[in-house]
């Protein structure tokens, strides 16, 4: 028998995995969560064989979630669910040891012979998954990185110019670039848009 908190914000799929998890094999669920601070008490708690946690969660997300709960229990078995494997996320999710990733609009027989798999010591990335992992969607030069970057740090566009060894003209023309190709207004928002996107 595999024992499984499931950790998911969206009430409907968390229900409806719980119910039908344990009809497809054995597959127990001592718990459910709807955020990532209740996914860590959870996974705390209860100690699964394998926890399965959404990547998007309001408050602490599932990384978040994840390296938090690396800490205390360094040989937990986890299953990440998403819908939006960002390059980027992957390998962080993988850095973290996360072993298995699954899309959120698989069947539950998959998501549970997924589960039976990890709990075998094996991992597993849905191909579908992995293949959105590689595909590099950001529209942002390698020097419109650069500049984003500095942005976050605090510096000013006089001392990106210095530190890059360009023009004042020439960092505010990337940063505009990039505020268009982010749609946002200022040079901080582009930079927190570039960042939450995993482009940084």
């Amino acid at each position: 028998m595999t024992t499984v908190v499931l950790a998911d914000d969206e009430a409907l799929l968390r229900k409806a995995m719980a119910a039908l998890l344990p009809m497809e094999g054995e597959i127990t669920v001592l718990a459910e969560a709807e955020d990532g601070e209740a996914a860590v008490r959870a996974a705390m708690e209860h100690r699964p064989d394998v926890l399965v946690i959404d990547l998007e969660m309001p408050n602490v997300d599932g990384l978040g979630a994840v390296a938090r709960i690396r800490r205390e229990r360094p040989e937990q078995v986890i299953l990440m669910l998403t819908r939006h494997a960002r390059p980027g996320v992957l390998r962080k999710a993988l850095k973290l040891g996360v072993q298995g990733f699954v899309s959120k609009s698989a069947e539950p027989a998959h998501i549970a012979s997924v589960i039976r798999t990890l709990d075998e010591g094996k991992r597993w990335i849905d191909p579908d998954v992995s293949a959105l992992a590689v595909v590099d969607d950001c529209p942002l030069t390698v020097r419109e990185i650069d500049v984003l970057r500095a942005t976050r740090e605090g510096y000013s566009v006089a001392d990106i110019a210095a530190q890059l060894h360009l023009a004042e003209g020439t960092v505010r023309n990337y940063l505009s670039n990039a505020m268009q190709k982010t749609q946002t207004r200022t040079r901080h928002e582009a930079a927190r848009y570039a960042r939450e996107h995993d482009w940084l």
